[in-house]
This record gives C-alpha cells, structure tokens and sequence, in this order.
C-alpha cells in the first residue's frame, strides 16, 4: 500500500531475469501457457455445453404428454357378486372366483355353446373392465373338466405424465 510499491514492482520485474535465471523463467512461462490453453479449452467446451442443453430442453418441450395405462384389479368382491349372478344364467356349467379372477368350466363339450356364451358375458361383464385369458383348456388338455377357463379382470387406468 505504499506509494513506492508499483516502483519496487517494477525493479524486481527488471531484475527478475539476473535473479531467477532463464530455465525457471521458461517453466513458468511454459505453465501460464498451459493454463491459458487449458482455460481456452474449458470456456469452448463449456460454450458447447450449453448449447447441447439448450437443444435438449427444445427437444423436451416438443416431447409430448403420453398417458399412462395400467391395470388395476377389480375388487373381489365385485368378481364374486358378478361370477354368482353368472353361475344362476348358466346352470349346466360350473362358474366360480378367486380374487379378481373368474373360472369357468364345463364336465361334456356338448356344453360349448353355453360355454362360449357365459365367456362373452363375462367380457362385457363390467364398466371399463378388461378380461384376459389366463388358462384355457379344452377336451383331453383339461384334468377334471371338458371345458375351463380363467379370466383375469382388471379395470383400466389412465394417468397423465407429466
């Protein structure tokens, strides 16, 4: 902080040379270089990144919202009211539930038609309810019965992403 400073600066700056030597001088002029270089180097790659995140954020803001869509399991309850109200339509064949899943089965495949009958009733069985074949068998492939079936009930869900 004394007025003289930036003179005793430049005194040791011209003596520097003399003082230090020229191998030392080289060193360090080689290690501000390399560190300019490296700086240089850094402030582009940095530049690029920035521009790469501008691109992904333009592309992401062009991604569109697509909904989610789940299978939720019907209540068992709900499976079991809806299998005893079949098993009274459909007398010559033998309709049960376990969970959200509805077996049906028949002892002859003279039963067919009655069969495939109470198989689309329970397609259409409920609102926004979505059947699937879990096990199907038919004549010699069945252990006990002529005719089974399990249908797993699911009740769609949408969501939105976000």
């Amino acid at each position: 902080m004394d007025p003289k400073a930036a003179g005793d600066l430049n005194a040791f700056l011209e003596k520097l040379p003399q003082n230090a030597g020229q191998a030392v001088l080289i060193a360090a002029g080689i290690s501000w270089a390399v560190a300019a270089a490296l700086g240089l180097f850094t402030t582009i790659k940095i530049q690029e990144l920035t521009e790469y995140r501008l691109q992904l954020q333009e592309l992401e803001a062009l991604k569109p919202n697509v909904p989610k869509v789940r299978d939720l399991p019907v209540s068992p309850a709900e499976v079991k009211v809806f299998a005893e109200r079949m098993s009274d339509l459909y007398r010559g064949l033998k309709i049960s539930s376990s969970g959200s899943t509805i077996f049906i089965s028949a002892k002859a495949t003279a039963r067919y038609t009655e069969f495939r009958e109470a198989v689309g009733h329970a397609q259409n069985g409920g609102q926004g309810w979505r059947v699937n074949v879990e096990k199907l068998c038919v004549g010699r492939e069945c252990k006990q019965e002529k005719l089974g079936i399990a249908l797993k009930i699911n009740k769609v869900s949408v969501e939105n992403s976000l």
